[in-house]
C-alpha cells in the first residue's frame, strides 16, 4: 500500500475548489411560499398570491451576513414546490404572478455585489408543480431555468443541487440528466463550484456535525460524479469499498485500500440558524455556543460552513437572528482577530513524513487558546495525525488527525466555566511544538498561527 498512499497524497483540487475553500463560510437563504404557509416542504399547489413580502431588503440580508464574517450567499431560487423567485419565462408559478411582482434573485445578486459578497443559488431538481416532471421534457425545462439563472445574474460562485427525487403532480418520478446540468454550469459559469456534483459533497447530516477526520481525498465510490485521479487501491476487487456519504471513516486507509480510485471531493457542513430551514415565528436561533462550535468543527476541520438564515414574511432577516449573527461574528473576530507572533524552527533531524516544528515566543505568555494549522492542499492532503505539546513537555495538549485546508486546535474550551475554587493563574507558555505523527508523503504545511 505505500505506493498507493503516495498516489493518494498527490490527489489535488481544482482552482475552483481552492477558491471555494477560501470562502470558508457563507449564508443559505431559504425563502419561498413555505415562509407563508408554515411548511418545510411545499406541495407545489400553493397559489402564487401567497408570496407577498412587503419590506424585502436584500441589503439588510447582506449587512447581517457580513457582520457574521460570512463571505457569500446561496439563495434558494426554487425549492421543491417549484415556485421561482425570479420571473422565469418557462413557468407561471413564479414571482411574476405574485403580489410582489419583483425579482428576488436579481435583488439578492445586486445586493451581494454592492456588499462585496459572492453570490450563488440553489435550484431544486425536484419540482412538485411542473406537469413535465417525470418525463424527458422536464430535463429540457430544468436546463432552460438553469440557463436563465446562469446567464442573467452576473458571476456565480456556487450552484447548489440536492438529490431529492419525489413524485411530481402527475405521480411520476424524474430521472435527472446530471451530466447535462453540470455541462451547462461549466460552460456558462466556468468558475462556479457544484454542490452534490463533481466539486463538493454533503457531509451526511444537517445538524452541523463533522467527522473526527474529514478527508477531502475520498474514494470515488462516494459520488458517481467524482473525478478519479488515481488507480485502484491495493485491495480493489477483493471486497466492497464502504464509502457511503455519511460514513465516518470514508477517507481512512482502510476504506481507500478497497477503492476503484480516489477523488478530491471536500465536504460542506450545512445547518440552519434555527430548527427549521424556513422562517417560523415561534422558533428561536441556536445558541452562540452551538454556532461557534460548529465553526470550529467545519471551517476548523477541513470543510466549509453553509449557515441558513431564513427571511421573514416581510422579506427581512429576523431581528433575533440578526443579533445572533452579530454576536457570532464579534466572537470570531475576538478569538481569531490578531495572531500571536512567534519564531518557528523545524526540529533538526525530524523526517519529511513526521516533521516537528518548534514555536518560540519572545517571552512567556498566558492565554493561548488556539493553534491553527494549514496544509498546502494545492499539492494534496497528506497529514493523517499530529500532536501539539507545550514547553517541551512529553505529553500532548492536543492530538488530531487530518489538517487539510485548515485545522483549528482549541487548546482550551472557550465556553468552559472556570472553577472559582481553583487557582485562576494562567499557565505561561514559552514554546509550542507541532509534531506530525503520520502522513502519506512529505508534509507541506502552508501556515501555522497561534491565537
Amino acid at each position: 500500500m505505500p505506493d498507493f498512499l503516495k498516489e493518494a497524497a498527490h490527489v489535488r483540487p481544482t482552482q475552483n475548489q481552492l477558491d471555494w475553500f477560501d470562502t470558508e463560510t457563507y449564508a443559505f437563504i431559504h425563502f419561498s411560499p413555505n415562509t407563508y404557509t408554515g411548511l418545510e416542504w411545499g406541495t407545489g399547489q400553493e397559489p402564487e398570491s401567497v408570496f407577498a413580502p412587503t419590506k424585502l431588503d436584500c441589503d439588510q440580508w447582506v449587512e447581517a451576513i457580513k457582520a457574521a464574517g460570512m463571505r457569500g450567499m446561496v439563495l434558494t431560487a426554487k425549492h421543491h414546490d417549484g415556485f421561482c423567485l425570479w420571473p422565469s419565462a418557462f413557468t407561471e408559478h413564479s414571482v411574476k404572478n405574485s403580489p410582489f411582482r419583483g425579482d428576488v434573485v436579481r435583488e439578492a445578486a445586486e445586493a451581494c455585489r454592492r456588499g462585496n459578497l459572492k453570490f450563488g443559488f440553489y435550484l431544486s431538481p425536484w419540482d412538485r408543480n411542473s406537469p413535465l416532471y417525470g418525463t424527458p421534457a422536464y430535463n429540457d425545462y430544468f436546463c432552460s431555468q438553469l440557463t436563465e439563472l446562469l446567464t442573467e445574474y452576473g458571476e456565480i460562485f456556487y450552484v447548489w443541487f440536492d438529490g431529492a427525487c419525489g413524485e411530481g403532480p402527475n405521480g411520476k418520478r424524474q430521472e435527472y440528466d446530471w451530466e447535462r446540468y453540470f455541462e451547462l454550469v461549466h460552460r456558462l459559469q466556468p468558475h462556479a463550484v457544484i454542490f452534490n456534483g463533481p466539486d463538493v459533497r454533503w457531509c451526511g447530516n444537517e445538524a452541523g456535525k463533522a467527522r473526527c477526520a474529514e478527508w477531502a481525498v475520498v474514494p470515488a465510490e462516494v459520488s458517481p460524479f467524482a473525478r478519479v485521479q488515481t488507480g485502484p487501491g491495493p485491495l480493489a476487487g477483493q471486497g466492497t469499498c464502504f464509502a457511503y456519504i455519511s460514513d465516518d471513516a470514508i477517507g481512512s486507509r482502510e476504506r481507500i485500500a478497497y477503492s476503484r480510485g480516489l477523488a478530491f471531493l471536500p465536504a460542506e457542513i450545512d445547518m440552519s440558524i434555527r430548527k427549521g430551514w424556513f422562517w417560523h415565528e415561534e422558533e428561536e436561533p441556536h445558541s452562540l455556543e452551538r454556532l461557534f462550535r460548529t465553526y470550529l468543527t467545519s471551517v476548523g476541520a477541513n470543510a466549509c460552513f453553509n449557515l441558513n438564515v431564513p427571511p421573514t414574511r416581510e422579506g427581512l432577516l429576523d431581528r433575533r437572528d440578526v443579533a445572533r449573527l452579530k454576536e457570532y461574528g464579534d466572537l470570531l473576530r475576538r478569538e481569531f482577530g490578531t495572531p500571536i507572533p512567534f519564531s518557528c524552527e523545524r526540529v533538526a533531524g525530524s523526517p519529511d513524513m513526521q516533521p516537528a516544528f518548534r514555536l518560540h515566543f519572545a517571552k512567556p505568555i498566558a492565554g493561548v487558546k488556539y493553534v491553527v494549522l494549514a496544509e498546502d492542499i494545492a499539492q494534496g492532503q497528506r497529514v493523517e495525525g499530529f500532536r501539539i505539546t507545550k514547553n517541551g513537555e512529553p505529553y500532548a495538549s492536543y492530538e488530531g488527525t487530518t489538517i487539510g485546508h485548515k485545522r483549528i486546535c482549541a487548546l482550551r474550551d472557550p465556553f468552559a466555566d472556570r472553577n472559582p475554587l481553583e487557582d485562576d493563574t494562567e499557565e505561561l507558555i514559552s514554546s509550542l511544538t507541532v509534531q506530525i505523527t503520520a502522513a502519506r508523503d512529505s508534509v507541506i504545511l502552508k501556515s501555522i498561527q497561534v491565537f
